[in-house]
């Protein structure tokens, strides 16, 4: 939020003919607002919020009081993961509270939530003697099988302690955080598992915002609005970001001094990792806050040098750092590299980089982006294909983090949420209705997670939203082509976090890494989704994992959800 401030001045979703209507709202749950404004509607809605018919009641608490408090306009993370093993993707919500740490003062606090699925998009809350209600003051959310045993694990971060949650199987968790090492006193946000070393386990890189506590709090004035939310340049105290390395016995050490880290300060809200040069190892990109982002890239001596200016995604194309706040990463070019979206402020465009080999231009004006993006504060951001085009289209999640100068009605940071359309040649267009849903919804929105919910084969989105219920916002987009979903596990069973796929559709390449970690604060499905047009297959399937080995697999046929083992294929 690089922003000018002067400091001290139950039942299924309804899915079919009537779907534009949007979804029966249960009477007891405060759904997230729906704006009473009117718009041309230019096409069908993509998307149908359904969050109050699917059973998802948890409504997210700030600590919003009578005054501005910094951490009440970050809050909100979400985790879509199989937590219980049985093919569906279950849902961990961020809870906030109360950010004072004073004695007593979060007694009272509900703790983060656990829901099951069904598998076809209805939720129970399970969160009663599942461990998993931990009640610091959320940020967000990493998934990762840790310890090797098939299950997936949960570390959250948090305005002052992080916590690890191993998963126990049968939807159980013990908090493990003081004896895995892992523990951290900073203000934290995005954090991935990430098998930096290539060693066979998952790692875990946590990035800080910034060094604050409730008594270095300040008051903020943005004329002509009076006072408002603090910046992080109000404080300038950016934090290093940390780097534990897995021992393989369940524990941790933290290695952020002896990699290199500890070098480079910044206000890190956004993280992702990915092999972008294709060297086999995993580059750790994070974006900032107001500073340059950072891009990681692990040396042949296991060090880490940040090489994001030299690399060409530290700045925009006129050498500006912006604020910096979700990051997705998608082959926008079909050239078998994977591009960087990154989100920022309001009056600042977005950072679209496209990777030639690992090395990225700033291409947001001629992909028709900056005029979009500009517009609206974005946090969460998806780069998928929705609509099974063959070409990846963006979804952000967007609330202000000043007050509008004219007064409004109800939440003052509340916005609507952009969906747009990828078009061939790496360009895109906004699509219409507002976010792509008939009804248009507003809120301050968060986090934004994407994955298949109801097992149809189209991808669902979750939106957490401050101080409301979240956005259940179900794909109903008219379907251009056929898609695919493939899930790609290690000989645990778990998710292969760090493996990368390629194969063919048709003439175009299809390439992926295997990732959760991405958005903003969000862990997503880890399965890997592709539109893919007119193509009716998958061919020259290739996986290299994390450790660097590689197997070949036979054709897939569109349509269908498919299943590829570590072991299964045919060693290169």
């Amino acid at each position: 939020m690089n922003f000018m401030l002067s400091a001290r001045s139950t039942g299924l979703c309804a899915i079919a003919i009537l779907s534009i209507l949007g979804c029966k709202k249960d009477a007891e749950v405060t759904a997230p607002e729906v704006s009473s404004t009117t718009q041309e509607v230019a096409g069908p809605a993509w998307f149908e919020e359904c969050a109050a018919d699917s059973g998802l009641d948890f409504q997210h608490v700030s600590g919003h009081g009578t005054g501005l408090v910094f951490p009440e306009i970050m809050s909100t993370g979400i985790a879509l993961f199989d937590m219980d093993g049985d093919g569906d993707l279950d849902v961990y919500l961020v809870q906030g509270g109360s950010w004072s740490n004073k004695e007593g003062a979060r007694d009272n606090v509900q703790g983060n939530q656990l829901y099951a699925n069904d598998g076809e998009g209805l939720f129970t809350n399970v969160t009663a003697g599942s461990g998993a209600d931990d009640k610091g003051y959320g940020m967000g959310v990493a998934t990762g099988d840790y310890d090797g045993d098939g299950d997936v694990d949960l570390y959250v971060s948090n305005l002052n302690s992080n916590v690890l949650l191993r998963n126990d199987g049968n939807g159980h968790f013990t908090e493990v955080t003081e004896s895995a090492g892992v523990g951290h006193a900073v203000w934290s946000a995005s954090s991935a598992f990430v098998d930096y070393d290539r060693d066979g386990d998952l790692d875990l890189f946590v990035t800080n915002y910034i060094y604050w506590d409730e008594d270095s709090e300040l008051p903020c004035q943005d004329p002509p609005r009076g006072l408002t939310y603090c910046s992080p340049k109000s404080y300038d105290a950016p934090t290093p970001d940390v780097l534990y390395r897995n021992d393989g016995d369940g524990t941790f050490t933290d290695v952020s001094l002896e990699v290199g880290l500890r070098s480079s300060k910044g206000n890190g809200l956004g993280v992702l990792c990915a092999d972008f040069d294709g060297d086999g190892y995993q580059e750790i990109f994070v974006a900032n806050d107001g500073t340059p982002n950072k891009l990681w890239v692990v040396g042949s001596d296991g060090k880490l040098t940040e090489k994001g200016l030299i690399k060409g995604c530290a700045v925009d194309d006129q050498g500006r750092a912006k604020a910096g706040m979700g990051v997705s990463a998608a082959d926008l070019d079909f050239d078998g590299d994977e591009d960087l979206l990154v989100v920022n402020l309001k009056g600042e465009d977005d950072s679209l980089y496209r990777n030639d080999g690992g090395r990225f231009s700033d291409r947001t004006p001629r992909a028709g982006l900056a005029h979009i993006s500009n517009k609206r504060t974005r946090f969460g951001v998806v780069l998928r294909d929705f609509d099974h085009d063959g070409f990846i289209d963006i979804y952000q999640a967007n609330g202000h983090v000043t007050h509008p100068i004219q007064p409004t009605e109800g939440d003052p940071f509340a916005d609507h949420n952009n969906l747009i359309r990828g078009l061939d040649k790496m360009r895109f267009e906004l699509v219409s209705p507002q976010g792509g849903v008939a009804q248009p919804l507003k809120a301050t929105s968060r986090s934004a997670a994407f994955g298949d919910i109801d097992g149809d084969g189209d991808l669902d989105l979750f939106i957490h939203n401050r101080d409301i219920g979240v956005h259940l916002l179900r794909n109903i987009a008219p379907k251009q082509g056929h898609w695919i979903l493939i899930q790609v596990l290690e000989n645990s069973g778990a998710p292969a976090i760090g493996a990368t796929f390629s194969a063919k559709a048709d003439d175009k390449i299809m390439h992926r890494q295997v990732r959760t970690a991405e958005s903003y604060c969000a862990a997503s499905d880890p399965r890997l989704h592709f539109g893919l047009g007119t193509a009716t297959r998958l061919t020259e399937i290739q996986i290299t994992w994390s450790d660097g080995q590689t197997e070949s697999f036979g054709t897939l046929a569109s349509d269908k959800i498919h299943t590829l083992r570590r072991g299964n294929g045919r060693s290169e």
